[in-house]
């Protein structure tokens, strides 16, 4: 009868149930390969993908860089351009000189050049401070000298030396000056 028992035992295990669980890891396997063999080519879709998109991005920095490299190289364009005429003016005022004995003329001319170049900066925002008879201010006047008088309040410019000049809120020359004192009794 143990025979028996374990004869039905041994058979179970070699029965057709066993040749079922066999064929449903062989097909499981084969399904787990083929979701790997999708996982790797989603993969290497992925990285392809996140590759592009470095060179992608690389190319645009190198791009927006020289953008920006030729933006600086080239800002000034616009306001040579604008000078170019005032240089024709200078240019033509020599001439006049060197062929007429009249000052007045190329005094005029000069003049008239002088005020073509205001124009320029103006258009550029670059304009002149107003330092004579204001009180100095170290922020936009250089004080070279000082100058006791009773005309002025002491702090006050009295002179110009060199006139200074502000682009758009910045000082880019400060104007230098001579600046009032209070008389020594």
């Amino acid at each position: 009868m143990s025979k028996h028992h374990d004869h039905s035992f041994s058979g179970a295990d070699e029965g057709p149930d066993a040749d079922v669980q066999a064929g449903g890891a062989d097909a499981a396997f084969e399904a787990s390969e083929v979701e790997i063999s999708k996982l790797r080519a989603d993969l290497e879709d992925a990285s392809d993908r996140v590759l592009r998109a470095q060179a992608e991005l690389e190319n645009f920095r190198k791009r927006t860089r020289r953008e920006i490299d030729d933006e600086r190289r080239y800002a000034a364009l616009p306001l040579l351009r604008d000078l170019l005429p005032v240089l024709d003016n200078i240019h033509r005022a020599i001439a006049a000189a060197d062929t007429s004995a009249g000052g007045a003329s190329v005094l005029d001319g000069v003049r008239l050049i002088a005020q073509n170049l205001e124009g320029v900066l103006s258009r550029y925002d670059c304009k002149r401070i107003d330092a004579l008879g204001k009180p100095f201010d170290p922020s936009f006047h250089e004080a070279i000298s000082q100058q006791p008088t009773n005309e002025v309040p002491p702090g006050t410019v009295t002179l110009v030396a060199q006139d200074g000049y502000t682009l758009h809120d910045r000082v880019i020359r400060p104007a230098q000056v001579l600046v009032s004192t209070s008389p020594t009794a």
